[in-house]
């Protein structure tokens, strides 16, 4: 009986020292950037500082909107790659809704990924009249996907800008667009917003559209910090533009006295038991809450505290006019784990991984009664080849004609982490 109850006492010492593991609770980190023009605004050495701030914050969810091209787009994830090999990428989509009279088609949205925690399942670009909403699918990684699905709908966007009712009116109508393409979702979708609002006021018909309690999806601010935002210090720990006053790093030179950016949520995330907002969690990153900062440089003494250091602050002066905005999110679900998911791999490259005109590879038996294609993509995720593997203990194929650069070996059906190889 005494070891009996030793057993027990181990068992529950160790289950309070894993809580995490035991209950499987998993806590997911999101930012959202404008990361001004995106490569075109110089300098080319941006992305150092775009790097060096995803080293610190490192989001599972990352929503850009300011990206110029398809080359920007992969510059910026394969910095990410480099952090972490798990970054993924959504397909970069130009946008659709310019109507050719100067309306800055050459601002794209973008959502990068934790693909360990997150599947991308599908994607939808929302036209209006001036830039599109653009809408993510997402599948939670977790143990019980094939059961219990959680599915997340990051949507990512950039408002028309600038003060004046002709432009209020503008942010309303593009709003409009999007209820109107919530409407034909399921009402209890659990849905996330981030983007560029360009709003002054909570009075502003575009956001009391978004926060409609009539909407088949209503959007609430997580933060509770609604009000009249522009030059108004009482909301100086929401302030996302500007982070300069000095003219030629491009962007907006105003100060910091504005809340343009967001993340906002679904009502039903700060309820639901399948993923949810964390509590007190909504953050403008390097943002200390200093009322002195009103007006200033954010890299400035003046806009000091204890969360965001000089040198943080320097990297997001020279970044962007903007400060990401985060929040965290959370699952009672459990994940695959990183052993479930980086099993051994079933199939090796023979050889070196860089690779000039044929690919060889080994795969495993073992693989045949669990799948029968073996998938080859970009950094993009998109799907170059399939090859049928079945009865098959080596691959031969012909990459002469594929484009310089970073590819995949995996598998669409199984949870195993795929390899990599340079084509050269």
């Amino acid at each position: 009986m005494k070891n009996k109850k030793k057993e027990l006492f181990t068992l529950l010492c160790l289950c309070l020292i894993g809580w995490h593991s035991c209950f499987g609770q998993e806590t997911f980190k999101v930012m959202f950037y404008n990361v001004l023009n995106f490569p075109d605004q110089a300098p080319a050495s941006r992305i150092d500082n775009l790097e060096n701030i995803m080293t610190d914050y490192q989001p599972d969810l990352f929503m850009v909107c300011e990206i110029n091209t398809i080359q920007g787009s992969n510059t910026i994830l394969s910095m990410l790659q480099g952090i972490k090999p798990e970054y993924a990428g959504a397909n970069f989509v130009n946008n659709t809704s310019d109507d050719t009279s100067g309306n800055q088609n050459d601002l794209q949205n973008m959502l990068y990924y934790n693909s360990s925690k997150f599947i991308l399942e599908s994607q939808t670009e929302v036209t209006t009249i001036f830039r599109d909403f653009n809408h993510y699918v997402l599948k939670l990684n977790t143990v019980n996907q094939d059961t219990n699905p959680i599915i997340l709908n990051a949507i990512v966007c950039h408002l028309k800008s600038s003060s004046g009712s002709e432009n209020q009116a503008f942010r309303l109508q593009m709003v409009n667009d999007l209820v109107a393409y919530l409407d034909t979702l399921p009402s209890d979708e659990l849905v996330l917003i981030g983007g560029d609002l360009n709003l002054y006021t909570q009075s502003e018909p575009a956001f009391q559209e978004l926060i409609d309690p009539t909407n088949n999806i209503t959007f609430v601010d997580p933060a509770d910090r609604i009000g009249s935002w522009h030059t108004n210090l009482v909301f100086v720990d929401v302030f996302t533009q500007s982070t300069r006053t000095q003219t030629g790093l491009g962007g907006a030179t105003g100060g910091f006295d504005d809340r343009f950016d967001f993340i906002m949520t679904s009502e039903n995330m700060l309820t639901s038991s399948d993923l949810f907002y964390v509590d007190d969690s909504y953050q403008v990153y390097g943002n200390n809450a200093n009322s002195d900062c009103f007006n200033q440089e954010i890299n400035s003494s003046d806009c000091s505290g204890p969360d965001f250091d000089q040198a943080i602050r320097n990297e997001l002066y020279f970044m962007s006019d903007h400060l990401p905005v985060t929040v965290e999110l959370q699952t009672n679900e459990q994940l695959l784990s990183t052993q479930e998911i980086a099993i051994i791999s079933p199939i090796r490259i023979l050889g070196s991984n860089l690779v000039e005109n044929w690919l060889n590879l080994s795969i495993d038996s073992s693989i045949n009664s669990k799948t029968n294609d073996l998938v080859l993509y970009n950094t993009m995720g998109q799907i170059l080849a399939r090859v049928d593997i079945r009865n098959l203990n080596q691959v031969r194929l012909n990459v002469s004609n594929w484009s310089s650069g970073i590819y995949y070996i995996g598998f669409n059906d199984l949870a195993i982490q795929p390899i990599k190889f340079i084509k050269r």
